[in-house]
């Protein structure tokens, strides 16, 4: 350690007659020097939505611990060895990044070097509109997450990244007290999740036992489960190794849910939320089942992780104690399956091909492990606010992992609530069987699909869509017309003598 920080000192002391880059000694741990990289004392930006750096970074820590500061001389050696500056900063807000990117291209604004990160939800924007330039250095490192360069890969083209491990997101909680009282062992479920036991048919063969009705009124007084039915049917979908849409063998965007394993997750999410999941309260809030969750009267509660950490979330002032697992896997996966949810970061389509590999380099080389320090548990962070040690060490570990990350390209069209919601799962997959509720959400998705494989434009599309609006407006008012004319002639018929 102390060898790495006196090299260090040692090379910054050179900066006032030459750069890293005519150093004679790379500091352990630290990456080779790339020949002829200079930015010429330019600021390279890398804008998200939440950080609040500056060219100064005041941002930094006053009193750095020793990692925080091994980052800081890293970073440091960085800018000196490349004669740049790099500055981590929010360049709008979570839904105000991708209007900012459209904005830059569609300027030509390349007036400063950056990088803009959008989330996932927003991705399909700059990839079906060449927003993003397609990155050239090599994305073979284990860093690079393999789901999302997926994700981000439009004809043999990456052009967005993601540089670490998936963030955990989907799961399902479990109530360790209403498990035991229906005589199951809580750590079971850890443990079949570990064995590679833990199916759709497990967990309903749980929910079998735990739903009861105390008082004998007819009643269930305990459910197999309660949560939101969208992120039911997306969990299922990606644990049956399915999805509701991916590239076909011509390289386009195309439907996947009319595939027999995504029926198979659509009909297990009308099966579970029919037969298992506590009905909502008349006359509740949309996310009623956030408070249900914490009476402590259900067993399992399909959702995302953050509700089990943050501060605020469910799971803050929640009195049982509870452990969370991945999705359990369907007949079609042969391993646990979550979807990636990464925020995305790329270059503007913006620059010449020369100052965009720059770009690049400088980012690859920013999102390196910090040299000296030991990364493996860094990810944890806040993880351990709210729930037990399993849930972390191995739920969570294991979400992390590629093997266990699916891109979910739903967000390539737009957010779930956009593109899944009143199309398929608000109100078609309850009343329908999976089969109809895809068939009938296929036109709309056709539209969505051909606007982003290039067959349609946007105007096209939003000129389609006001007019069929249009059409469905006038046909209600002249249902309504007609049913008043009814009203009217049953009225004066009744009024006769």
């Amino acid at each position: 350690m102390k060898k790495i920080m006196a090299l260090v000192l040692a090379a910054l002391m050179l900066l006032g007659c030459c750069s890293f880059a005519a150093a004679e000694e790379v500091p352990e741990g630290y990456p080779a020097i790339i020949e002829g990289l200079d930015f010429g004392g330019a600021t390279v930006y890398i804008y998200d939505w939440w950080s609040n750096d500056d060219e100064n970074h005041s941002a930094r820590t006053a009193e750095p611990d020793e990692e925080t500061q091994l980052l800081y001389d890293y970073r440091d050696w960085l800018e000196a060895t490349y004669n740049v500056k790099i500055v981590e900063t929010a360049l709008s807000d979570w839904a105000g990044n991708p209007s900012e990117l459209a904005n830059m291209v569609m300027n030509h604004d390349n007036s400063k070097l950056c990088l803009v990160a959008v989330a996932s939800d927003f991705a399909g924007t700059p990839l079906a509109n060449d927003l993003y330039m397609p990155w050239t250095i090599d994305l073979s490192a284990e860093k690079w997450n393999k789901a999302d360069l997926d994700f981000m890969t439009k004809d043999g083209k990456v052009y967005g990244v993601h540089a670490g491990p998936t963030e955990p997101r989907s799961c399902v909680f479990f109530n360790k007290r209403v498990l035991s009282e229906a005589g199951i062992d809580p750590e079971s479920i850890y443990d079949a999740q570990k064995d590679g036991t833990w199916t759709w048919d497990k967990m309903i063969e749980i929910m079998d036992k735990v739903q009861r009705d105390l008082d004998n009124d007819g009643v269930y007084d305990i459910y197999g489960m309660v949560g939101s039915g969208d992120e039911l049917a997306i969990g299922l979908m990606f644990s049956n190794n399915a999805a509701f849409f991916d590239y076909d063998e011509n390289g386009k965007l195309a439907i996947a849910a009319n595939s027999q394993p995504a029926l198979d997750a659509l009909q297990m999410r009308k099966t579970m939320a029919e037969n298992y999941m506590a009905p909502q309260p008349e006359g509740s809030n949309w996310d009623w089942f956030k408070d249900y969750w914490k009476q402590g009267t259900v067993a399992f509660y399909p959702g995302q992780t953050w509700q089990g950490f943050n501060d605020g979330a469910e799971m803050a002032d929640m009195e049982d104690e509870w452990g969370a697992v991945m999705f359990p896997k369907g007949p079609n996966a042969d391993t646990y399956l979550a979807m990636a949810c990464d925020n995305i970061y790329g270059v503007p389509n913006v620059y010449d091909e020369e100052t965009a590999t720059k770009i690049m380099q400088i980012y690859d080389l920013y999102t390196n492990d910090t040299p000296g320090v030991d990364n493996e548990f860094g990810w944890i962070g806040n993880k351990y606010n709210y729930t037990d040690e399993r849930a972390v060490d191995e739920t969570y570990a294991m979400m992390r992992e590629s093997e266990h990350s699916v891109a979910n390209k739903t967000y390539l069209l737009g957010s779930t609530n956009d593109v899944l919601g009143s199309a398929l799962l608000w109100g078609p997959i309850g009343s329908m069987s999976p089969a109809e509720a895809v068939e009938s959400a296929t036109p709309v998705w056709t539209d969505m699909l051909a606007v982003f494989n290039g067959d349609m434009t946007q105007e096209e599309y939003d000129a389609k869509k006001a007019a069929e609006e249009e059409a469905k407006a006038a046909e209600e008012a002249a249902a309504a017309e007609e049913a008043a004319e009814e009203a009217t002639e049953e009225a004066v018929e009744e009024a006769a003598p």
